[in-house]
């Protein structure tokens, strides 16, 4: 391109060009980068301070920064020459360094446009959205403060995600610690049930003892599943369990073991040697004292229990979640619905039911229940064979296959979903008139999510069922 017909680019030649720069910064891992300290300064008030406060670097032609790495500060010299970032240059392995960058460097903006990007990430499948790698990270190179926005983010997403569907080698240990003290005895969303927190604990950490730590606990320590399924607990020594015990001291304070069952406790978890004697004891007296017999085993508000908010990180990239989770909307006009699941997975044998409240119309209004499985949440929901709902048409559709239902409804519809996965079957109430289940969906998968599909201007808020 000619030079002179953009300024962005004109100015993006000289990113890290030893022939236009009059500084060198080294970086972290000891590569040396190119700059011009003028427009270093000019952009942000920090690199002013240190490049022209009269001491010996407002002379010399080399600064260092030892906690920065090459690839957060080639982020950073990319927007302070350019004002943006190219979208394939923010990944997954440099994310995490050029946010920390741009906190050290005051640059408020980059930081949001990063955040945006990390938003964009975690709103995929949990095994695609690299939010434990992310957190593993972040812990290593950012204080650990909760005003840190994009710490806390992390947190909530990974807490949101089951941790036995988490690999041993996505999660670090010390993020697993973090994980676990931002949730202890908080009243936070929480997808994991304490044994099984108590068991990818321990699991994390034999794994950095050995493999024969590794696979001696996995095969004394079962999944909630395959005790359903009266797994046969192998007596079986641990190796190296004294090592592994010390690898769990900085987990354990973080586990709730009060509200494990006491026979796991007594069968599966005392066995292993590795927990301390006072803290099984500690929670076997709370079990024979306390009169809280119907304690959760969940920390925190426990995702399957009725926890009816919308996901961000399975939303619609123009949809907008406010209010505490509980209303989405549609930003801007585009010409196709995008959808929006709700947090929690309804996988119980049980009778779920739950409201949607359409406050602001919008060209058809659909309510209704997905899957995961390969589910667009970019694409109507009723097209696709993971998508069942109703729209404000008085039609159901899934698949593309469409059928009248009931008449149809419009601006401060309430439509409530009745879900009976014993039967896999789903019916709805449209202000106040109850429908027959539909006839065609009488074989539902056994894990759905309660999902809305929406355009510009739809407003939709989600609560649990209320009678008129």
């Amino acid at each position: 391109m000619t030079r002179g017909y953009s300024l962005e680019q004109d100015l993006r030649l000289l990113i890290n060009n030893p022939k236009y720069s009059d500084i060198e910064i080294l970086c972290e891992d000891e590569k040396k980068l190119y700059a011009c300290r003028a427009i270093l300064a000019a952009r942000s008030e920090v690199f002013d301070r240190l490049l022209y406060n009269g001491m010996k670097e407002s002379y010399e032609n080399q600064i260092s920064f030892p906690k920065i790495n090459s690839a957060g500060m080639e982020i950073i010299l990319e927007y302070t020459y350019t004002g943006s970032i190219k979208n394939d240059l923010l990944t997954k392995d440099n994310i995490i360094e050029s946010y920390y960058a741009a906190d050290y460097f005051q640059l408020s903006d980059l930081q949001d446009l990063i955040m945006k990007t990390v938003k964009k990430i975690l709103k995929k499948k949990y095994a695609e959205n690299f939010s434990p790698e992310l957190l593993s990270k972040v812990v290593e190179i950012m204080p650990l403060s909760e005003d840190n926005i994009l710490l806390k983010l992390l947190v909530e997403t990974v807490a949101t995600i089951p941790l036995n569907s988490i690999e041993f080698n996505r999660l670090s240990i010390t993020a697993l610690q973090y994980l676990l003290s931002c949730t202890y005895e908080k009243e936070m969303d929480f997808a994991t049930p304490e044994y099984e927190v108590f068991r990818y604990s321990a699991i994390l950490a034999a794994n950095q003892v050995s493999d024969d730590a590794y696979n001696s606990i996995v095969e004394r320590l079962p999944t909630l599943e395959q005790i359903k399924n009266s797994f046969q607990v192998k007596d079986k020594s641990i190796a190296d369990h004294q090592k592994v015990a010390e690898e769990l001291i900085p987990l354990i304070k973080f586990i709730e073991f009060r509200r494990i069952k006491g026979q796991m406790l007594v069968n599966i978890i005392e066995p292993l040697e590795i927990i301390p004697a006072e803290v099984v004891v500690s929670a076997y007296r709370y079990k024979a004292l306390s009169d809280k017999s119907d304690l959760s085993d969940v920390r925190g508000k426990p995702i399957r229990e009725f926890n009816y908010v919308w996901d961000e990180t399975a939303c619609g990239s123009n949809l907008i979640i406010e209010d505490n989770g509980q209303i989405v909307q549609a930003e801007n006009y585009r010409n196709s619905h995008q959808n929006v699941r709700a947090k929690f997975a309804l996988e119980d044998e049980d009778i779920f039911e739950w409201d949607v409240i359409i406050e602001k119309t919008c060209d058809y209004a659909w309510v209704g229940v997905c899957a995961s499985e390969d589910f667009n949440y970019e694409i109507w929901a009723g097209e696709q064979p993971t998508g069942w709902v109703l729209g404000s048409g008085g039609d159901c559709s899934n698949a593309g296959i469409e059928i009248n239902y009931c008449p149809p409804f419009g601006d401060g519809s309430k439509v409530t979903v009745h879900l009976d996965m014993n039967k896999r079957t789903c019916a709805f109430t449209v202000d106040g008139t109850k429908y027959p289940k539909v006839l065609e969906w009488n074989n539902l998968p056994s894990k759905l999510y309660p999902v809305v599909s929406l355009i510009h201007p739809g407003r939709f808020r989600i609560q649990p069922h209320q009678e008129n």
